[in-house]
């Protein structure tokens, strides 16, 4: 089964993010770490799956590099307040917000064949 490494690789690395995420925030009552770990943790294993899928479908692959640019986004925005004391640029956490429920929806209408083109 061919996979899609950059997506798998990924996956590993928002899981290990959400796990020092995790021990930053029990080590810490101020911050965004609390909130920034679940959302870590929910996409490691989702691009895992994606990384097969990708393969087959380029609507997944957008859908994932969607979510990749929308993690980036509202992710470091947060620990952009958190380490830097300010935002990462205006309105950041929200375009990431935006890009993370399209990039969803992107996967879905793969899944449903709304979106069905294959490589």
């Amino acid at each position: 089964m061919e996979i899609n490494r950059p997506f798998a690789g990924l996956g590993g690395l928002f899981g290990a993010a959400g796990i020092a995420a995790y021990a930053a925030a029990a080590h810490s009552a101020n911050g965004h770490m609390a909130t920034i770990a679940p959302i870590l943790f929910i996409h490691a294993p989702a691009f895992l799956v994606l990384s097969p899928l990708a393969k087959l479908s380029r609507a997944a692959h957008s859908g994932g590099l969607i979510l990749v640019l929308g993690l980036l986004f509202f992710i470091g925005d947060l620990v952009s307040r958190d380490f830097a004391g300010d935002r990462l640029f205006a309105f950041a956490a929200p375009l990431g917000g935006t890009l993370l429920i399209l990039g969803w929806l992107v996967v879905a209408a793969t899944a449903f064949r709304i979106l069905d083109y294959r490589k």
